[in-house]
This record gives C-alpha cells, structure tokens and sequence, in this order.
C-alpha cells in the first residue's frame, strides 16, 4: 500500500481525491493549504508521492515542492488547469478533468503497471 501525501486549497476537491485513492488501495494523509502542507511535512513522514491540486496557484505549488523536498523527498504529480504550465519541479504535471490520465500518472509515479 502506497503512501499518498495530497494537499488542496479546496476541501471538496481534496476529500474527492482522498476517496478516489483510498478505493485504489492508498493510504492517504490530505493538508488543506499552505500552512497545514508544511506543518505535514515538518514532521517528516515518508510518502510515496505528492499529488499538489489544481486549486494551488502555480507559485505556491513550487514553493510547496521547495519546501517539502527536503523532508518528503518522493514524485510529485502537480494537478494544472487547462491553460496552466507545467510546473518544472514536479515529476509529472496531468489535467485533473482527465481521470484517466491521473489514475496513470499515480501508478507510473507509484512504479506500477498502468
């Protein structure tokens, strides 16, 4: 069983994902923001992987990844809008509209056959 760090700044959003990810068979530690994101990762659990949601402005997520690198040191897979670059320090950046495409992204980043 994986261990999936995910962090949004929309609790709808990130209840949904934590819901989605527990069915695979993940265990699932959610922060809501910034604040909580970092206070999470102080406390230096080991994760598998980092899912930064869409609702994260393109700035913060970086200094997310910046900040938690020293401490969680796994993949992170950054959720971008449409039109929103790919954010550089991720592992992998995918359309959160596109369920597929994550659920992919997740067992690639996971080491898992799609």
């Amino acid at each position: 069983m994986a261990r999936i760090f995910s962090i949004s700044y929309d609790a709808t959003l990130l209840r949904t994902r934590e819901l989605l990810l527990e069915q695979m068979g993940h265990s699932v530690l959610s922060a809501e923001g910034f604040a909580q994101a970092f206070k999470l990762c102080n406390q230096g659990r080991g994760f598998d992987l980092m899912i930064l949601g869409h609702s994260i402005p393109h700035e913060d997520k970086r200094e997310i990844i910046r900040h938690c690198d020293q401490t969680c040191r796994c993949p992170v897979l950054a959720l971008t809008r449409v039109n929103e670059q790919a954010v550089p320090e991720a592992a992998r950046s995918v359309d959160p509209g596109d369920t597929r495409a994550f659920l992919a992204a997740v067992r690639e980043l996971l080491g898992k056959d799609v």
